[in-house]
């Protein structure tokens, strides 16, 4: 049973939602946020009637990263070793979302930015707000843009060249200019924002789940494979959904929608 204390969360037709719920903070993450959604995203696996997972923000912001007072300020007494414990668990969420076999949409409804810029991105789908703007922001406060998978992730969404300018200048672009260069999918007027992802993560929901799962795992482990091997990866993956009972269903629906027309 899913029951964070950090965020909200609710389930409803196969759709799970992901509320970061403190707006007075922009959203702005904790440790204990950290670890809660790094949790649930593991958990979201093997939660009964899950099929598409939504991840928003209350109030103007999606998310504002980690917030200044809770995890900067408490960074600078650490060792080494404990700077690379925090720097792995943000990694560890990320990873998670990457991995639970579920699509995942962003409804990014305002300000995107540090860790919530790379949450945004390590989703499948990007709905925007026209309010919503994105900023890899890391540089601003002196540190590397690579973090938290944003290195690996932003390029292909963006291509190398828009990348590497997003992560050397730390620069915020708006929803329309993120909607020019492939950061998101589609911009939306700001109260439909919510709206519409969920009606994709329901359109999702309601297809086939198993075959959903292989489609996204194909995506995650093709990349660094030669066209041969993906082939041959698609080959075998593609058996397997015709394997699965889900594909017998969808071609008797197909028939008896044929008889009746």
């Amino acid at each position: 049973m899913i029951a964070p204390k950090t965020f909200r969360y609710a389930l409803e037709r196969g759709v799970a939602q992901i509320t970061l719920d403190r707006p007075d903070r922009l959203n702005a993450l904790t440790f204990e946020s950290y670890a809660e959604l790094t949790a649930t995203f593991a958990a979201l696996d093997h939660e009964d009637g899950v099929r598409a997972i939504v991840i928003t923000g209350e109030g103007r912001a999606f998310c504002s990263g980690g917030d200044v007072e809770d995890i900067i300020g408490e960074l600078f007494a650490r060792d080494m070793k404990g700077m690379l414990a925090f720097t792995r668990v943000t990694g560890a969420l990320i990873e998670n979302i990457r991995k639970v076999r579920h699509p995942v949409i962003a409804a990014v409804n305002g300000t995107a930015v540090g860790a919530g810029a790379v949450i945004a991105i390590a989703c499948d789908v990007r709905i925007a707000s026209d309010k919503a703007k994105f900023g890899f922001i890391f540089p601003k406060v002196g540190l590397s843009g690579a973090d938290m998978g944003a290195t690996y992730l932003l390029p292909r969404i963006v291509g190398l060249g828009r990348a590497s300018e997003l992560l050397f200048t730390g620069d915020v672009v708006g929803a329309e200019d993120a909607l020019r260069i492939g950061l998101v999918n589609r911009v939306v007027p700001h109260d439909a924002c919510i709206l519409q992802a969920r009606e994709l993560a329901q359109k999702l929901a309601d297809g086939p789940a198993f075959a959903h799962g292989v489609t996204k795992q194909q995506l995650e482990s093709e990349h660094t494979m030669p066209l041969a091997a993906a082939i041959e990866s698609e080959a075998q993956a593609q058996a397997i959904c015709m394997m699965h009972p889900d594909f017998r269903a969808a071609y008797d629906a197909w028939r008896a929608s044929k008889a009746k027309a």
